[in-house]
């Protein structure tokens, strides 16, 4: 079964890097430290500082392993190749909800990337879903578990 592809923006690329390589060269010398450290202290069966830094460092290298996955299926999405004419992974889209009447505006990215806080969605979100390959002023209906959203679509731009 071939792995899907991971799709992603330069800058997400570029963050994924920068993540993995602070993991590799900071915090495993950070962690591997503290883990010394407790060892000096004796008796590691009831040693408490051992025990977090030993959790601790699990999940730097399993963090370092869902990133090298990642990257090892990462297909970069250029955004100043992306085309404006539709919404796809890589652009900035501008909607109206009509149910509460205001304006939305999200950057469609891959699932590694998405940030709902920073204004960032999946492509496989409901939402995002939803609006790859609309237009400028088409509706836009998102079926979500509380019910039918409707969208209108208001601009398609790159993202600053």
């Amino acid at each position: 079964m071939e792995e899907k592809k991971n799709l992603l923006t330069y800058a997400g690329l570029k963050a994924l890097e920068d993540e993995l390589h602070d993991l590799k060269v900071n915090r495993r010398k950070e962690v591997a430290g503290k883990i010394k450290e407790a060892r000096e202290q004796g008796d590691l069966s009831e040693n408490a500082e051992y025990d977090a830094a030993k959790d601790e460092q699990r999940d730097i290298e399993a963090r370092i392993e869902e990133i090298e996955k990642i990257l090892k299926n990462a297909e970069v999405v250029v955004e100043d190749e992306v085309d404006l004419d539709k919404i796809s992974v890589g652009c900035s889209v501008k909607i109206y909800d009509e149910e509460y009447e205001e304006e939305m505006e999200y950057k469609i990215v891959g699932s590694s990337e998405a940030n709902s806080l920073k204004g960032k969605i999946s492509n496989e979100s409901p939402v995002g879903h939803a609006l790859l390959g609309h237009k400028v002023g088409d509706e836009v209906t998102v079926e979500t578990q509380a019910g039918e959203i409707h969208y209108k679509v208001l601009s398609i731009h790159r993202s600053n």
